[in-house]
């Protein structure tokens, strides 16, 4: 027997136990280890039955992934895979029971599917995830879920890859039963309770592949779900192939049909890029320049400045964590209308079944609205979140230094400003920091993490460490204008209102970037914002403009009519009631108007050209960001980009696209952007370095930490 799989006994029942510890992983080895201890259980004749169960917290959460990018890299040949063990264990002559705590996820449910009976703790929890990484199960998963599950269910979880708890396993018949109590012991007499029945194969049992009619409707129902949920993505749609598949043939096609949608989902860019991503959430944790062992301090209470969209949203993302809040504002009103945006937006997640009323109850005690700073002497961290303006910031920051506590954490929700200055008005610089939320910040799971110059080691591993305990992804950024996020997105948007003003129509910008992928296309993004935010920034900067450049003019001019988007009713497209975007004429006069009177000659924009102007901008300006140090590497760029502005994941985030698309090729197409428009496309000096050199932003790494300066 292997280390990885062990086997004792408790008289005439083996116990075969998987131990490949932090969650049991199906990695080499485990199948043959697998595989050799059923070979035992046959030959030994005191064995009656077997019972399967996982070592420490759980039983099987998945296949190992490393080994899927050995598999698209070269370096090692799939083989057989797990499917042979399966079908052994599922050929024993013997009872096979699976004992299910924790997870059984991905390879791990397909083990436990192979099984004769499974039988779970309550906490239990049952799924196909693989979808997530752009994969569909691969070793009889999307077969034998079906005949357990039904067609319905297997459809479900293969597609959209959430897990089910151990009740509704039961229910749908994953689950032969539950045990209360301890699961070995239960587990034991359960298998000692079979002996004289026949044992079942999953594979062989057919009365749950109901009628075709019914599969057929079924079926199209689901594709029609997955292309409007999973939008752009294909492995949802092989899942549901696959498990159509198992409707109509018998087990062994079924499982070669299995077997090349998933071979063409792996090695896909979708199934790449998805790969990248979920490495790339554990890497944005680790940042090289901060040792591991730096001290977190202790957060037990926590104060918000601003009581407006974003304070409100921020002092919800802490109650939710459990961390008590006062959320000061200037006057009463403000005050009275943030915490009613508060308990709005509580009672919705209450309606949508997302809280219960006794968790948001909970939580509304732990916000306590107020007027002045009197009980700011006793909190941990405060986070300013008043509007973009510099000198108001100052102003908060030295009252902030003068009524908080030596050691208190001092953050700015700023998402432009320079935190340096900010925090020259104050004598504590090393205790003020960035907390760059997005909103609606109780919603997006993205923080840019925003360093000065003079942020300690513990300020910084702090607000890291926090970001997890608020459910968000924290990605550790440099200081400079729009830090990275707005920083490239400044580039994204300018081209798609050039574009605008060239001649392409308003709805064709957007929906060329819709169809690319993202959530929303740029300039009914803005509306969302509401463009008057863009427009005081740039009033704050326009002092630093180069004369003589280029400089979009559609949106301020919109911003002069007091068009700021959708808190007014209309921007680049007007909105009903419902905020339903509808497109404006009288907009789209208007450009053409102000470009004739500008001079800008008009013409046929192909969708292709859109989004190349748009995405290269935000690449090109991405590469200057991680040549500067602004970012610590190409994957905190992207986990930015997905968390944050709604770029699509299965496209991995704006510079592994452009890995993708070669980097080589993004510079041909840049370069002659550059000779069209102008020196806004002068190529950035990585890019071309890394383009000359064949090599991909992924392989650039700095010899230092993220630059505050």
């Amino acid at each position: 027997m292997s280390d990885l799989v062990q086997l004792t006994k408790d008289k005439d029942v083996a116990i075969i136990t998987l131990n490949n510890p932090p969650v049991n992983a199906i990695g080499p080895g485990m199948p043959e280890g697998i595989s050799q201890a059923i070979n035992e259980v046959i030959r030994d004749q005191s064995v009656k039955a077997a019972v399967f169960i996982g070592a420490g917290r759980t039983f099987v959460a998945g296949a190992d992934i490393k080994e899927f990018s050995k598999i698209t890299s070269g370096k090692k040949d799939r083989g057989a895979g797990l499917l042979p063990v399966l079908r052994q264990i599922e050929d024993c002559p013997k009872p096979v029971v699976m004992a299910i705590h924790g997870m059984a996820f991905g390879g791990g449910l397909e083990l436990a599917m192979s099984g004769h009976y499974r039988v779970g703790a309550p906490g239990a929890q049952f799924g196909q995830p693989e979808v997530k990484l752009g994969i569909i199960p691969g070793a009889g998963g999307t077969q034998r879920l079906p005949r357990l599950a039904g067609v319905a269910k297997a459809v479900e979880m293969c597609a959209e890859g959430n897990p089910v708890s151990a009740c509704e396993a039961v229910e749908v018949g994953i689950l032969d039963q539950l045990i209360e109590g301890d699961l070995l012991t239960g587990a034991i007499a359960f298998a000692r309770s079979v002996l004289e029945k026949p044992a079942p194969k999953t594979r062989e049992r057919n009365e749950k592949l109901n009628v075709s009619e019914q599969n057929a409707a079924l079926v199209a129902a689901a594709r029609q779900l997955a292309r409007q949920k999973q939008r752009g993505m294909m492995a949802p749609l092989a899942a549901i192939d696959a498990v159509e598949a198992a409707t109509h043939l018998p087990f062994d096609e079924g499982c070669e049909v299995e077997k090349k949608l998933f071979n063409d989902c792996l090695f896909s860019d979708q199934s790449k890029a998805l790969m990248h991503v979920f490495f790339g959430e554990r890497e944005v944790a680790k940042v090289p320049d901060i040792p591991k062992d730096t001290p977190i301090l202790q957060l037990h209470s926590v104060a918000v400045v601003g009581a407006g969209t974003m304070g409100g949203g921020i002092a919800m993302v802490f109650a939710n964590a459990g961390i008590p809040v006062l959320l000061k504002d200037a006057d009463q009103p403000a005050l009275d209308r943030g915490m009613e945006v508060i308990r709005k937006n509580y009672a919705s997640s209450v309606k949508r079944g997302r809280f219960t009323q006794q968790f948001v109850d909970e939580r509304l005690q732990l916000i306590q609205p107020m007027l002045d700073y009197d009980d700011f002497g006793r909190v941990d961290m405060v986070v300013e979140a008043v509007f973009e303006g510099m000198q108001l910031k100052k102003e908060i920051f030295a009252l902030l230094d003068r009524v908080c506590r030596p050691g208190a954490i001092l953050a700015s929700n700023t998402s432009t400003l320079s935190i340096d200055e900010i925090a020259s008005a104050t004598a504590r610089p090393e205790a003020v920091i960035g907390t760059h939320f997005f909103s609606p910040a109780n919603m997006m799971r993205l923080l840019e993490i925003v360093r000065g110059k003079a942020s300690s080691n513990d300020v910084i591993a702090t607000c890291m460490q926090l970001s997890k305990k608020l459910g968000k992804v924290g990605v550790l950024v440099g200081n400079c204008r729009g830090f990275v996020g707005n920083r490239m997105f400044g580039p994204y948007r300018r081209e798609a209102q050039f574009l605008v003003e060239e001649g392409a129509s308003i709805e064709a910008v957007d929906q060329a970037l819709y169809d690319f992928g993202m959530a929303m296309g740029p300039l009914a993004t803005g509306d969302l914002a509401g463009l008057d935010v863009g427009w005081r920034i740039r009033k704050e900067y326009r002092h630093l403009e180069k004369p003589g450049i280029r400089q979009p003019f559609a949106e301020d001019r919109l911003c002069e009519m007091g068009r700021y988007g959708q808190k007014t009713g209309a921007g680049w497209y007007k909105y009903d009631e419902n905020r339903r975007a509808i497109p404006d004429p009288e907009v789209a006069a208007l450009v053409r108007k102000w470009a004739a009177e500008t001079g800008i000659p008009q013409r046929k924009i192909s969708p292709e050209e859109i989004v190349d102007r748009c995405i290269f901008a935000l690449v090109n300006e991405g590469s200057r960001i991680l040549e500067e140090g602004i970012a610590l590497r190409a994957v905190d760029i992207d986990i930015i980009y997905l968390n944050g502005y709604g770029f699509p994941a299965y496209r991995g985030g704006p510079m592994w696209y452009a890995d993708t698309v070669g980097l080589n090729k993004v510079l041909d197409r840049i370069s002659e952007f550059h000779q069209q428009h102008g020196e806004l496309w002068e190529p950035a000096p990585l890019l071309k370095r890394q383009a000359q050199e064949g090599s991909t932003f992924a392989e650039f790494h700095h010899s230092h930490g993220v630059t505050a300066a």
